[in-house]
């Protein structure tokens, strides 16, 4: 689409369907923005090219952006954005950046995504309610490395597009990989709030299943580490959650650290929640102290006693609530949790850029149906490639 000339039978009906879609108030608009477009891109106003829709996409405002972004989820071109559509939409970016080797807990990870999302606008003519534009912004906040990828769609896809970086996973050889809990999109979706050097490579500190559950163990095995640490745990329920913290995990009485750490869930629900700016208690590490109005454990946010996360010190049990710290809910089945499984994982901080492997080819959009009604109209689509 977005040709000077008549289009083949097929894809003229496609526009006569899509155009139904809009007012002829709209439709005027369209026609005169791909216009004035095609007249910018230096191929006889045929269509847009890639570099002038990119340098128009990069000066829109967060708000233009995000409603555009949520344009390209209306995979069916019906209007709406429901749940089909969104899971189409997932299932095209893990393969995107995963390829076939993230096929193994592919729908698990759909799934945990999707659950995060809202569906309270109501859709004429479909089976269930569909995805607002409010509800979107709400869903991007919790999962950022999806805002990430689908905001760079027109970005040439290389190893170092926004969205796409993977943390490169270190552990030792007397690490079962069966065993570790940070599977490779669990690590995608935690590094979507974290820049560029941080989402090179993260080693492996520590595992309660080799090094057991000791809050002592934990410490020396860490000690080392001089730059964050994920924090990931799996409690008896057989839920997944975390935090990243930004400050060493260092002896104190109080709350301390800064508003570069934030609270996640991986399964059964994926979503992300940074600091609100509510209050400063961000982290927590205290050991060996007898008061009572210092509970002896590390954890994320909340106040004394009613943490967004906490794990006692004897790493046998811990609680997690609702907190203003980071705006989360409770992370687990319960608030009062007894942990399985908890590993610590450092973060390497490079200021350089490594070479990496070329990860798929073409864009997600190719991937996508043919009937993205608004982008085929303006002649975006084809311009893509």
């Amino acid at each position: 689409m977005g040709n000077s000339q008549s289009p083949p039978a097929a894809a003229d009906r496609r526009y006569a369907s899509a155009t139904r879609a809009f007012t002829h108030t709209e439709l005027d608009h369209l026609k005169s923005l791909f216009a004035s477009l095609a007249a910018k891109s230096s191929n006889n106003g045929d269509h847009i090219s890639p570099s002038v829709f990119q340098s128009v996409y990069e000066k829109g405002s967060k708000d233009e952006i995000e409603e555009f972004i949520y344009q390209l989820l209306d995979v069916n071109g019906d209007g709406v954005v429901d749940r089909s559509d969104l899971e189409s939409a997932l299932v095209a970016v893990l393969l995107s950046i995963f390829g076939t080797e993230g096929s193994e807990h592919g729908q698990e990870t759909v799934n945990a995504f999707l659950d995060a999302a809202t569906f309270s606008k109501e859709a004429n003519g479909a089976s269930g309610k569909a995805m607002s534009l409010a509800d979107f912004r709400s869903w991007s906040a919790l999962i950022p490395s999806i805002r990430k990828f689908l905001g760079s769609l027109l970005i040439p896809p290389d190893a170092g597009r926004p969205g796409s970086q993977v943390p490169e996973l270190i552990f030792g050889e007397e690490v079962n990989s069966n065993m570790i809990l940070l599977r490779k999109e669990y690590a995608w979706h935690i590094g979507g709030a974290l820049p560029q050097h941080e989402l090179e490579e993260w080693r492996l500190l520590y595992h309660s299943t080799v090094n057991g559950l000791s809050y002592n163990t934990f410490v020396s095995s860490i000690s080392n580490g001089e730059g964050p640490t994920v924090l990931v745990m799996k409690d008896k329920e057989g839920y997944i959650y975390g935090g990243y913290a930004s400050q060493p995990w260092e002896r104190h009485g109080d709350f301390y650290g800064d508003m570069k750490s934030f609270l996640f869930q991986l399964h059964p629900k994926a979503s992300l929640f940074k600091p609100t700016g509510a209050n400063t208690n961000v982290q927590w590490c205290a050991v060996n102290f007898s008061s009572e109005s210092i509970p002896n454990g590390i954890g994320f946010g909340g106040k004394v006693n009613h943490l967004g996360l906490f794990l006692s010190a004897n790493f046998d049990s811990g609680h997690t609530f609702s907190c203003t710290t980071f705006g989360s809910p409770c992370l687990s089945k319960t608030s009062r949790i007894v942990p399985e499984v908890v590993e610590c994982w450092g973060v390497v901080q490079s200021k350089g850029e490594q070479e990496k492997k070329d990860g798929p080819r073409g864009t997600v959009l190719e991937r996508f149906k043919e009937d993205r009604h608004m982008l085929n109209m303006v002649g975006i689509a084809n311009s893509s490639n």
